[in-house]
């Protein structure tokens, strides 16, 4: 059976109870008016609810409803987060280095949104001293309590210890926090990006430098003397 609604010469009934473009109550009329306004309104007629009766109708452009309808669904789908549920494994006598490592893992899984499944693993004569385990899941979840809260309590399961912490918030509003992030990073490197570029140094061609003229001396020609021959006197 198709989904799709019956519309315009598809509605097989004699009336209909009829709602006008805006939302507003025409009431009910013979099928033929209401085709008839459709035509005069440019628009279709569509059933909308097939089981009331009599079936309600509304004047609507059909292909621009299903347009948006689908691009609501498709943000919807774009938009729906699924719960994940992350698991931790520890061992009773862990170490501090180790301990912060796996503690950064479990603030990461709630950032997220996602719930953290911790299991503490006993082996050996550990088994006999649940409390150390115990303690270690008590200060993991006072470790993390800003972000997340204890859902299911430490049980032990064979030779595990099982804790469940869940985050304090939805999932799709760390995924919308993310997003939200990420475009604050991007805007970010962009602005630096351009503040960069505008405060780049404009090489200019280097100016030629003033030659400094340097007053030339006249070279000094030192004339030798000439001595006039002497003059013979007259006999």
């Amino acid at each position: 059976m198709s989904a799709e609604p019956r519309i315009n010469d598809r509605i097989r009934v004699p009336e209909v109870r009829l709602v006008g473009p805006s939302g507003e109550q025409v009431g009910i009329v013979p099928l033929a008016k209401a085709l008839e306004l459709a035509q005069e309104y440019d628009l279709d007629l569509v059933e909308v609810a097939a089981n009331a009766r009599p079936p309600v109708c509304k004047l609507m452009d059909y292909g621009k409803f299903k347009y948006e309808s689908a691009m609501k669904a498709r943000e919807a789908r774009k938009n729906q987060a699924h719960t994940v549920i992350k698991e931790m494994k520890l061992r009773p006598k862990i170490d501090p280095h180790d301990y912060d490592t796996k503690k950064g893992h479990v603030v990461r899984f709630l950032k997220q949104g996602d719930k953290v499944k911790i299991t503490i693993m006993f082996r050996g004569r550990e088994q006999s001293r649940p409390e150390l385990g115990f303690r270690l899941l008590q200060r993991l979840a006072s470790d993390v309590e800003e972000l997340g809260f204890i859902e299911s309590n430490p049980k032990q399961d064979g030779r595990n210890m099982i804790m469940v912490l869940g985050p304090h918030k939805k999932k799709t509003e760390a995924m919308a926090e993310a997003r939200e992030a990420q475009a604050a990073r991007k805007a970010e490197r962009q602005g630096v990006a351009s503040d960069e570029a505008s405060e780049a140094p404009v090489e200019t061609e280097a100016a030629e430098a003033p030659v400094e003229a340097e007053a030339a001396e006249a070279p000094v020609v030192e004339a030798e003397a000439v001595e006039a021959p002497a003059e013979t006197p007259e006999a």
